[in-house]
């Protein structure tokens, strides 16, 4: 499964051995895999600090996640004709992402223990929120280059009613820079052929004969050049028209259609060149983001422990992976069982949600007799 539970219990020898008793219990049921996570010991500070950062935490870590779902979108959008490799492009210092979890320990040199908790905390919200500033600049920037693009592309799709004709036609197909003549395109379906061949010539005065040519074709109609006379262009659509032969309005402008082709090429040119930096930053600042909110894991862990379980700071903090979806309920009640002592009256209510305690609102996803938080490493899901 692609999550983990990061649990705390106080240090004391009971609930050691409380811990002791989960992991027996949980390995022998193939419940969950359970490791320890390590925390540094940070400065306190005053208590009324620790609820203030508490709060703070939470919002951050929201946002954290919030950002590397973003991130990892991103990085699936940017691949698109190779999504098969996104996962490997979805790494943290190198490392896949349950790996990093797992074996987590605490980057002193980025985030120095001895600083005040304030200070690490304001440190990592500063770093996640210049994160999603550039992402936001260069995905911006790569998003309209590809949306100019797509609207490029889908003029070239379509039938031939809608879809650009200048890859398709040459200048030969048309007599220019005539004062009398002009070549207009015309859509014939596919059984009207024959038809079209036969009466092109008399649908007006003044059409050249023999001047029609098929130059294109899509599932139900040809596109046909016919050179006539200015002077009876109108009456020729009219007459065109009552037969179902539909004149395409398009005029042959040899600087517009090497423009559009040279836009085209930009376009191609430009996403390429930005492809690679693009997918490189990802890359990285998605490994920055994911460390950094796994940092705020272990911070909220240390805050909670200690507004929870009290001074001086003692506890034992463990990671759980819990082995099947269908098992998850079975390892909260393990959980909630091994650690009711720790508040019998909020654990008697989880155990059995019958139970209404005047003035005490609970529910099983707010809380728990231990400290508790959720990890998903499900991003793309």
């Amino acid at each position: 499964m692609s999550e983990f539970w990061l649990i705390s219990a106080p240090g004391d020898e009971e609930n050691l051995q409380a811990l002791q008793r989960m992991n027996t219990v949980t390995s022998k049921s193939n419940l969950s895999y359970n490791t320890k996570f390590t925390i540094p010991d940070f400065k306190v500070g005053t208590l009324d600090s620790l609820v203030g950062l508490s709060d703070e935490l939470g919002k951050v870590d929201i946002f954290a996640e919030s950002l590397i779902k973003r991130m990892a979108q991103s990085v699936v959008e940017v691949m698109e004709d190779a999504k098969g490799k996104v996962q490997e492009n979805l790494l943290a210092n190198g490392e896949d992402l349950t790996s990093f979890v797992t074996h987590f320990e605490w980057d002193m040199a980025k985030y120095p223990a001895k600083q005040p908790l304030v200070s690490i905390a304001d440190t990592l919200a500063k770093q996640l929120a210049q994160i999603e500033t550039d992402l936001k600049s260069r995905t911006a920037a790569y998003n309209a280059l590809k949306t100019n693009l797509e609207n490029l592309e889908k003029k070239s799709t379509g039938n031939l009613f809608t879809r650009t004709l200048s890859d398709i036609v040459n200048k030969e197909d048309f007599v220019l820079d005539s004062e009398y003549l002009i070549t207009l395109l015309v859509i014939v379906p596919k059984p009207s052929y024959v038809q079209w061949q036969k009466t092109y010539e008399s649908l007006s005065d003044m059409v050249v004969p023999r001047s029609t040519k098929l130059i294109a074709e899509d599932n139900e109609c040809g596109l046909f050049t016919v050179t006539l006379f200015r002077k009876v262009i109108d009456d020729f659509k009219t007459k065109a028209k009552e037969n179902k032969f539909t004149v395409r309005e398009f005029y042959y402008d040899e600087k517009e259609i090497k423009r559009e082709r040279e836009e085209m090429t930009r376009l191609l040119s430009d996403r390429k060149q930005q492809y690679g930096p693009l997918l490189r930053w990802l890359k990285v600042n998605f490994s920055e983001a994911f460390i950094a909110w796994i940092h705020i894991k272990a911070l909220r862990v240390f805050v909670e422990s200690v507004l929870r379980y009290g001074l001086p700071v003692n506890f034992q903090a463990v990671l759980l992976q819990p082995q099947k979806k269908s098992s998850t309920k079975r390892l909260r009640e393990v959980l909630n069982s091994v650690f009711r002592h720790l508040d019998e009256v909020a654990a008697a209510s989880i155990l059995d949600a019958s139970v209404e305690i005047p003035g005490l609102q609970l529910s099983n996803q707010d809380y728990f007799p231990y400290v508790y938080f959720h990890i998903d490493l499900g991003l793309l899901d």
